[in-house]
This record gives C-alpha cells, structure tokens and sequence, in this order.
C-alpha cells in the first residue's frame, strides 16, 4: 500500500518543481520555499473548495495532497474569496525577484500563504509588511504568520497607509492607478507588480519598476484581481486606455513632474501611463539586478 505520507511528499516536490517553472527564474529558491510551505496551514480546515470554470467543487477529503496542484482554493466560499492561482503568483515572484534583505510591502494579504513565501525569500535580513483591509482575513492571516519573525501584518488599508521604504511591493488587489504614495515608496530600483484594471475588459499584471528617470514599466500577463478599496473608481479616468493602448504602456509618470503629452495611454489626476520608454541611464543597482538575473539563467536546470 502506498504509503500517504509519501504519496504527499510526492505531491509537494512536483508542486515545488512546477512553481520553480512557472516563475520564469532561474533562482532555485523559489520551488524549494513552495516545495516545504504547507498550503494547508494558510487555509481553512478541509475539506476545501476549489474553484473550477466559476463553481466550487469540494476536494473529496481533508488530505493535504489535493491542495499540491495549480488551483484556487477558498479562504470564503460565501464572499467568493480565494488563496491566489500558484503559477501567477510563481509568475510574479519571479518577476519581482526577491533577494535576501529586502523589503517586502504585501498589499491584500489574504490568508497570508504568499506573504511566507515573500517571507522565506528574503531571508536572511529581510522584512515584510503585509496590509490586509478585512478584518476577518487580517486575523486568519495573523495567525497563519505568528512563525514568521519577519513578518508585520497590519490590518488598515494601504491606499491610506504611509507605506515604508520597500524594494518590492506586491498587490493582490486591482487598481484603476496606483497611488503615488505607492510609487514614491519604492527605493531606486525598487519594483512594484500589481493588477491593473483601468476598464472592465481589460486586466493585466504591470510590472513597474523605479529608475533614475522615472517608473518604467512592462506587461507581465493577464490579471483578474478583487478591486482594491479606494484604488479602483473608473470614474476617476481622465482618460481611461484602449486595450492596445494599454497593453503598449512603457512607462508611468508622476503629474507632478510632467503634465500628460501626446503619448498618454491613459490619463488619472496624479499618474499618467506613456507609450514612451523610461530615458536616461540604469542605475548601478539596476545593473547590477540585470547581471545577476542573467546569470541566473545561465544555471543549469534542476
């Protein structure tokens, strides 16, 4: 008879291998910190709901094993709240490309499974601060990360929040804009992804990061996130952005700095989305991030 704990052991190292994959990275600590980060303990007590083409299905028991495979599972069936797709999540981990004594600001925190894992990949010396808005999920999330020393969860809302310095932030709620209390917080070379929702048809994941010369920026894939409070008012549109004329976005601006010209691709009372490129030099941080990136994809595969 197969033995169950291996048969979860199993399950946990493809798991590990399949997030590694999935991030795009070459940086092998990602599917080793999905590969020993029990799901299950962010999780409600099983058996659980998994989400299929926009129904839940119960798993047939409360075995962990289930929960190894990529698939939204609820934190709230009735509010339709869920711990986040693994490979987008796998995505945007290695988008961001967490290093060890970095700053982490998590804003929607959810049960608080991938804020560990932020968690994890900035050890040793690095922080996270993780926002969660509801009370409920705050509290859940609370004591799922009680283990992790490194770790602040602040249950307020991060639109309103005077946000510390961070080197990533991580939004898992969707936003018309970011704020550009937001922007400002990133360190140079400081990178924020998040979901952009400035229209009903249009989702997308936006990877933006802070250079000498402004917030470049580029498309990571689709995006499909719960509105962020007070970040999500179309209404505040000044002009809101085709589906071309997002998806061709380059670059975020301050209107502080530079009132929109005629390559705004969309246009907020504060920010503004341009076709055009990012100008000037890359900072020696930014170089330096480049190299080691392309380096690491240089290793060979495990």
């Amino acid at each position: 008879m197969h033995d169950p704990t291996d048969r979860l052991a199993e399950a946990r190292a493809f798991y590990g291998r399949s997030m590694a994959a999935a991030s795009g990275s070459g940086d092998p600590r990602i599917g080793e910190v999905f590969e020993t980060l029990p799901r299950e303990a962010f999780l409600p007590t099983g058996p659980w709901h998994m989400l299929v083409a926009q129904q839940y299905i119960e798993t047939p028991s409360a075995d962990p094993v289930h929960l190894y495979r990529n698939a939204l599972i609820a934190l709230d069936v009735e509010r339709g709240i869920n711990n986040g797709e693994p490979f987008l999540h796998a995505a945007w981990i290695g988008a961001v490309a967490p290093r060890p004594g970095e700053t982490v600001i998590h804003i929607g925190a959810g049960g608080g499974y991938y804020t560990a894992a932020l968690a994890r990949l900035v050890e040793p010396g690095g922080k996270v601060f993780a926002y969660e808005i509801d009370e409920r999920l705050a509290e859940m999330a609370r004591r799922n990360l009680a283990p992790y020393g490194n770790v602040t969860l602040i249950h307020a809302d991060a639109v309103e929040a005077r946000l510390k310095r961070a080197d990533i932030i991580y939004v898992n709620a969707g936003v018309v804009a970011p704020p550009v209390s937001w922007l400002k917080a990133l360190k140079p070379g400081g990178r924020m992804i998040f979901p952009w929702r400035p229209a009903q048809e249009i989702g997308l994941a936006v990877l933006a990061t802070r250079a000498r010369a402004g917030f470049a920026i580029r498309i990571v894939g689709g995006s499909w996130f719960i509105p962020c409070s007070g970040a999500s008012d179309r209404a505040l549109s000044l002009k809101a952005p085709s589906p071309r004329e997002a998806r061709t976005s380059r670059s975020i601006v301050l209107t502080s700095e530079r009132a929109p010209d005629d390559t705004a691709t969309a246009i907020y009372p504060e920010v503004w989305f341009s076709s055009e490129a990012v100008k000037g030099k890359e900072t020696v941080r930014e170089r330096i991030r480049a190299i080691q990136l392309a380096e690491s994809k240089e290793l060979p595969a495990k």
